[in-house]
């Protein structure tokens, strides 16, 4: 469902397949737990085509909402135009900025520079 590695002290999770409705509090909590363990690292979560979907949207929302309260960095990485968008339009205003990359190369990069 998702792997992760660290890429120039940013922590990458990419997420490779949608877990559905019933398997977005695994998902949170498998994210939730990495983001804790590397914490003070600025996160870049990586959707694949095929996570690209609502369930994830929805989780990676939260793992947002949680970046912030954290003061934690976090941005996303997807080829989905929709999910990009939801994304957008959904992110909670009231922390850090939820930055949404098309690229992950560059999504990644500017993590780096941010906390460099």
């Amino acid at each position: 469902m998702l792997s992760h590695s660290l890429d120039r002290g940013v922590l990458v999770i990419t997420i490779h397949r949608d877990p559905g409705v019933g398997g977005r509090a695994a998902l949170l909590t498998k994210i939730s737990d990495l983001v804790h363990a590397f914490r003070p690292a600025p996160v870049v979560v990586l959707l694949d085509e095929p996570a690209a979907q609502d369930a994830v949207v929805s989780v990676v929302l939260r793992v947002h909402r949680l970046c912030s309260r954290l003061g934690t960095l976090m941005s996303v990485a997807t080829h989905s135009a929709p999910a990009r968008r939801a994304l957008e339009a959904d992110a909670d205003t009231a922390g850090t900025r939820l930055v949404v990359h098309a690229r992950a190369d560059i999504a990644v990069a500017a993590a780096f520079a941010a906390v460099a």
